[in-house]
């Protein structure tokens, strides 16, 4: 009788594609964070092959920031529009406006922190009982502490002591009420891994990932891009630059090429 084995891709693969059919098993109201970036892309491609031949049965949430690159939006509403899937957006300008948030100050004024109160008071709004994201171990060292299922109390808050085991692929999402879950169905996957399935499954990813002209300013040994959000300071001059790919897609094309010449 033949055997039958899987490559490394295809066992992650199937991992997480059992992971998104657990959490549309186990859960009322999950959505899928959407961020616009490679690992939320890989993540809803991943939902579009589990439960295909039927669309992705959860909506995407996005959470604005209100300082997005263009063509991040435009590719998200292009893909929300080829699934035919719901899309939520939390808007942290709106939290700002009311007084929610207090915005940062200063050159290297940031939105990020600023999500975790939109991300609440979605999850609030529209009851959502799981939240599944693409975030992945080998990203810190606080990731590495994840699990697939990681409960949140009623503040939103993680608790690693009161994280629940996960034997034989088993996963307990009992919860009290207010509390929710994050999933992470590509929690095993690396930055190269992420990579290598976008080469193999040929996914469509935004056009800033490719090298193109843009205007930038060196900052913190890092050429950082100028918008209406982020402008010069001091003496810092403007240039005009066309950056490559990034590395890790160099190197993945490289060794592709060496294989495919070596068969």
């Amino acid at each position: 009788m033949a055997k039958y084995y899987q490559n490394y891709i295809d066992e992650l693969e199937s991992e997480a594609i059992f992971v998104l059919r657990e959490v549309y098993a186990e859960f009322k109201n999950p959505v899928i964070l959407f961020s616009g970036g490679k690992d939320s892309i890989v993540l809803t491609h991943l939902a579009k092959k589990a439960f295909y031949p039927s669309k992705v049965p959860f909506p995407l949430f996005h959470i604005d920031t209100g300082h997005n690159f263009v063509e991040t939006i435009k590719f998200r509403d292009k893909l929300v529009s080829e699934l035919d899937v719901d899309l939520l957006v939390g808007s942290v300008q709106k939290a700002i406006d009311e007084k929610r948030v207090i915005e940062e100050k200063g050159e290297n004024a940031s939105r990020n922190l600023l999500q975790i109160t939109t991300l609440l008071d979605a999850i609030e709004t529209y009851q959502i009982d799981c939240a599944v994201g693409g975030g992945r171990r080998d990203e810190e060292k606080a990731r590495a502490k994840e699990r697939f299922y990681s409960h949140r109390d009623e503040f939103g808050q993680w608790d690693p002591k009161n994280q629940r085991p996960e034997l034989w692929n088993l996963f307990n999402a009992k919860m009290h009420q207010g509390e929710h879950f994050r999933i992470f169905p590509i929690s095993n996957w690396t930055e190269m891994d992420v990579w290598n399935y976008i080469l193999k499954e040929n996914i469509e990813i935004p056009s800033l990932y490719f090298a193109h002209e843009r205007r930038v300013v060196w900052r913190n040994n890092s050429w950082i891009p100028v918008s209406k959000f982020l402008q010069p300071i001091k003496n810092e001059k403007i240039y005009t630059k066309k950056f490559d790919l990034e590395p890790w897609v160099i190197l993945q094309l490289v060794v592709v090429l060496r294989v495919r010449l070596l068969h």
